[in-house]
């Protein structure tokens, strides 16, 4: 590899060449180009090139080749795991790449790579449309939807790649390729769910779906009611239409007006109730939950983009997550989840949720690299926290959250919701079989394992 402390010359002709900015260490605005969500991340890359078009991604990708440095992705949004960046190598940002074209005739959007939720919703709603997205604003769409994708919708319109129309790609040689269903099929194929690992996407095109109105209820409940509470929430989703979606989220009691000022920084058992219809049909179905003695409500008509800000977290804090997809919820899985709050780190931003799959998800194509869909319930540990001292505390916990509830676990799991578990994990959230004809799609398209940070697959 060679050293950027003798390659000055280099590192001025990619200022030279590119339409956006370059970053090294010393320049201002570096240590800002290089902060990501978590906290917990903290490295410092060689040289940092903030992308402007995909001529400058072509360009990036060929000074980080020609000067052997490692090369990472920065989507639009978390990369809670740190995979975003590196130490001494190049990073390629495409955070300019944020652009979004709604074409509502063709019920289809183009999304640029470095994208978040709120730059594509917003850009749908007037329209009256949306897809699938994440469950907060400032996800990134682009590793969202190549890994896959969940969020409120995924009931009724399927999981994010579902709903994949085609990829603008610039590969491991520089080389520009588009991927879709009738161009590089493969490609496509691995392209649902196999995440960045085979190039740098620099813009989707993503399918659209009607969305006129959207309503949500959100009930605040002790947590000593918490089983009974979710197991409420459990029949209503089970038995109720695939418009319903949303989650159950223990979590420190927000200052908010709608939360009583004596429970703000306490814990509390919530339920999110979403659907994609108009508050008189939510009501209706809400019932068996707002009969349950609550502490607090938020029930009504509301924008999509706007729920999607709803249940932001701040940057700058502490993150460690992880996922155990479920066989069930029965009465023995709701008891082990709900006894699992009492431990949770309280007063902090930590999130113990369970999320509801079936219906569209369910009902997908079976050929893709997602294992998990098949699965009817997730229990998602979303650690969060200000202080390094509670690192261990709050990694104990989520860690414990999987093994108490991983009696009832499929093995599968959404990578985009765990960090560097291991290459077991890798395998549990592409499947044994898709591992290896991704390893072959690998080898085809990146065979140097370039694009290496990420949940990596290895070239066959």
């Amino acid at each position: 590899m060679t050293s950027l402390s003798t390659s000055h010359t280099a590192v001025a002709g990619l200022r030279e060449d590119l339409t956006g900015e370059v970053f090294i260490p010393g320049d201002p605005g570096y240590d800002e180009a290089r902060a990501v969500h978590n906290a917990m991340i903290d490295r410092r890359p060689a040289v940092i090139a903030r992308c402007a078009d995909e001529d400058d991604v072509v360009r990036s990708v060929r000074f980080g080749r020609e000067l052997d440095l490692p090369i990472a992705v920065r989507g639009g949004g978390h990369s809670v795991s740190g995979q975003a960046l590196n130490d001494g190598g190049l990073v390629i940002d495409l955070r300019l790449m944020n652009e979004v074209t709604v074409h509502p005739g063709a019920a289809a959007v183009r999304v640029g790579g470095g994208a978040t939720m709120s730059d594509l919703d917003r850009s749908t709603q007037p329209y009256g449309l949306a897809t699938t997205g994440g469950r907060v604003s400032t996800t990134g769409v682009g590793g969202f939807v190549l890994g896959g994708g969940t969020g409120w919708l995924d009931r009724l319109f399927g999981l994010a790649v579902d709903n994949l129309l085609g990829v603008e790609l610039v590969t491991a040689d520089a080389h520009r390729v588009r991927a879709a269903g009738d161009e590089n099929p493969d490609l496509f194929w691995g392209l649902h769910g196999g995440g960045g690992n085979f190039g740098v996407a620099t813009a989707l095109t993503l399918r659209l779906h009607e969305l006129p109105e959207f309503s949500i209820a959100m009930l605040m409940y002790p947590p000593e009611s918490g089983e009974e509470v979710v197991r409420a929430y459990r029949d209503l989703i089970e038995r109720g239409p695939d418009e319903a979606g949303g989650a159950v989220i223990y979590l420190t009691g927000p200052p908010e007006d709608f939360v009583p000022p004596h429970l703000v920084g306490t814990l509390l058992c919530t339920v999110l109730l979403t659907y994609a219809g108009p508050e008189a049909d939510l009501r209706r179905l809400a019932e068996p939950l707002l009969a349950l003695p609550h502490e607090a409500e938020v029930v009504g008509a509301i924008p999509y983009a706007d729920l999607q800000c709803m249940l932001d977290d701040p940057p700058g804090l502490r993150n460690y997550w992880s996922a155990e997809y479920l066989t069930g919820l029965p009465d023995q899985a709701v008891a082990a989840y709900c006894a699992l709050a009492d431990t949770m780190p309280v007063p902090s931003g930590t999130q113990h949720i369970l999320f509801p799959q079936g219906g569209a998800i369910s009902a997908g194509p079976a050929d893709y690299p997602v294992p998990y869909r098949d699965a009817p319930w997730v229990a998602h540990p979303f650690g969060v926290w200000e202080e390094p001292g509670d690192d261990e505390r709050g990694i104990r916990w989520v860690r414990d959250v999987r093994a108490d509830v991983g009696p009832w676990g499929t093995g599968a799991v959404y990578l985009n919701f765990i960090g560097d578990e291991g290459a077991d994990r890798v395998v549990a959230g592409l499947g044994a079989e898709n591992t290896r004809r991704l390893a072959e799609l690998k080898r085809r398209y990146d065979p140097d394992n370039v694009f290496r940070f990420n949940h990596n697959i290895r070239p066959a």
